[in-house]
């Protein structure tokens, strides 16, 4: 049977933070704010049994209900052939999947009476984990490589290469998706869906041509709230350079009515625009869900639209009046969750040079009032 990885990471002592007007954080006072979290990886390790090796990491004991594919409807599937293969990897020197997509014969496999469009995707859902589930309050760390074939050809009406789906209520448009889109030139678009009457709002568009033929990194930081965080970086597997970014500190990232979240990973295509499609191999790579300590955004917020910072932070991280008149102490956490610092005064200038360049969360307060989490960039 297929192996895959599953490590639980244990919170380990904070170092001791020696500075004017900033409390020690103590292990067993971080645990008070923390939950214990996990890192959740797929990655290919050979041919056969490749729907099974998806399903037994997101949906164990769910036969391969993990992967929707168009298997049953599809001629070229009865000769065993199956639209998700395991094949090695010249540029990683490792396995991989790739994902297959044929724009004659493939078809829905979730609804199969729908004809306007085809997928092949994996997916985390209701029978999955609950620690692959994305609920409010929650933050999720998503991680996977991709490779688009030079000559990808996208629909004008959609392909989706990955999707945010909401769960329940509000669910039948995704909250997030990367989507090649056919033009002059192609472009690559981050598409984010606030709710079924907000329509869909492109915040960010490149050129589709850069991704072609190369491994791409990406990383998407999500916390889960009305309030929430979101982040996505895509970069140049060979050296790093950023592709595309985008971060918003201060976005819907479920919906009210939504029981949780969670990703989808393929190619989900439009078949409006047939003539301008070909057959298509995309290959996927280290798929990794991480579900990191919860912070807790249910607060009493202060002037919401104008607690803000200035990103990227260097060398002090710089106040607004605003903040200064309403809240008099400050917190600084990790990605994970982490406490760094708490600050019992304020200043319109706080010195964060012995901070690491990364991601952290800082959130205010006064008495008992919390302002939302706010993430800085910290260069």
């Amino acid at each position: 049977m297929k192996q895959f990885d599953l490590m639980t990471f244990r919170l380990k002592k904070v170092n001791n933070l020696y500075k004017k007007n900033i409390i020690i954080v103590g292990f067993a006072f971080i645990c008070q704010i923390t939950t214990s979290f996990s890192q959740v990886t797929l990655n290919a390790n050979g041919p056969g049994n490749t729907y099974e090796l998806i399903t037994n990491v997101f949906a164990p004991g769910n036969g391969v209900s993990a992967v929707e594919a168009p298997d049953l409807y599809h001629p070229w599937a009865a000769g065993g052939n199956r639209h998700i293969a395991e094949v090695y990897d010249n540029d990683l020197l490792r396995y991989v999947f790739e994902f297959y997509s044929h724009a004659l014969l493939d078809n829905e496999p979730v609804d199969p009476t729908l004809t306007d469009r085809q997928r092949v995707e994996i997916k985390t859902y209701a029978p999955s984990p609950d620690n692959l589930k994305g609920t409010v309050g929650e933050n999720i760390i998503y991680k996977w490589s991709f490779k688009l074939p030079v000559g990808f050809q996208p629909s004008s009406n959609f392909t989706h290469i990955h999707q945010i789906k909401a769960v329940d209520g509000d669910d039948s448009n995704p909250i997030f998706t990367l989507t090649p889109r056919f033009g002059n030139p192609n472009k690559l678009e981050l598409i984010y869906t606030e709710n079924s009457t907000s329509g869909t709002n492109k915040v960010r568009i490149v050129e589709l041509l850069p991704f072609l033929g190369i491994w791409v990194d990406a990383e998407e930081q999500i916390n889960v709230g009305s309030n929430g965080i979101y982040s996505i970086v895509l970069k140049k597997h060979s050296d790093g350079t950023v592709l595309m970014s985008y971060t918003n500190n201060n976005i819907a990232t479920i919906r009210p009515d939504n029981t949780f979240i969670r990703p989808k990973w393929g190619i989900y295509r439009s078949l409006n625009d047939i003539g301008n499609l070909r057959d298509e191999a995309v290959r996927f790579s280290g798929f990794s869900i991480q579900e990191v300590a919860v912070l807790d955004v249910n607060s009493n917020n202060i002037g919401e639209n104008t607690i803000s910072i200035s990103n990227p932070v260097n060398e002090n991280l710089e106040l607004s009046e605003v903040i200064l008149e309403n809240y008099d102490k400050m917190k600084l956490f990790d990605i994970s969750g982490k406490k760094l610092l708490e600050l019992n005064s304020l200043t319109n200038k706080i010195e964060v040079t012995n901070l690491k360049s990364g991601m952290y969360i800082i959130q205010f307060y006064n008495g008992k009032t919390k302002s939302k989490p706010i993430k800085i960039i910290k260069i």
